[in-house]
């Protein structure tokens, strides 16, 4: 029996590499967790550095109310 359609998109999930922006922990930083390649490709772009920097706004600000979750965006529209 294969696996299952949640059990694939774990698998998935678990490969990549996720990371901050400047590659510091969160907890000192304040940045969002993403993939390095998703943060690699919002780097190499004036509007993807401008969206990066919202996100970690949001992440700072959720934070900083002490909430361990930001409705950030970044990640928004991606297939899971």
């Amino acid at each position: 029996m294969g696996k299952t359609k949640q059990q694939k998109s774990l698998d998935k999930w678990t490969k990549q590499k996720w990371r901050t922006a400047s590659g510091k922990k969160s907890s000192k930083t304040g940045e969002v967790y993403a993939p390095a390649k998703t943060i690699a490709k919002l780097k190499s772009t004036k509007a993807g550095r401008k969206k990066l920097a919202a996100a970690n706004a949001k992440k700072r600000a959720a934070t900083k109310k002490g909430k361990q979750h930001a409705k950030h965006g970044l990640h928004k529209g991606k297939k899971r």
